[in-house]
């Protein structure tokens, strides 16, 4: 265990950010799956209505730092190829 002043203050910030990164990436793997329920149960508009609310929070994550920018954007770009598949059929 930290025995120094500052490494104490490191392991309890460290902690946090786990917590709070643990949290993010949770949500964002909710409103992904939310999605992809939507387009397999073949739902166009609840598919549309969990795309537009999971886009403005994977980008609010990858703002953050907590996923990387091209994660971010790779899972958007296949989120909504899903949606709009299911709006061509």
């Amino acid at each position: 265990m930290a025995r120094h002043l500052s490494a104490l203050k490191r392991a309890r910030q460290n902690e946090k950010r786990r917590l709070r990164n643990q949290s993010r990436k949770t949500r964002v793997k909710n409103v992904v799956r939310q999605v992809r329920t939507a387009v397999a149960q073949k739902s166009l508009e609840e598919a549309q209505a969990a795309l537009q609310s999971a886009i403005p929070t994977i980008a609010r994550v990858a703002g953050k730092g907590t996923l990387h920018w091209r994660a971010a954007a790779r899972k958007i770009s296949r989120l909504t190829r899903q949606v709009n598949a299911l709006q061509g059929a």
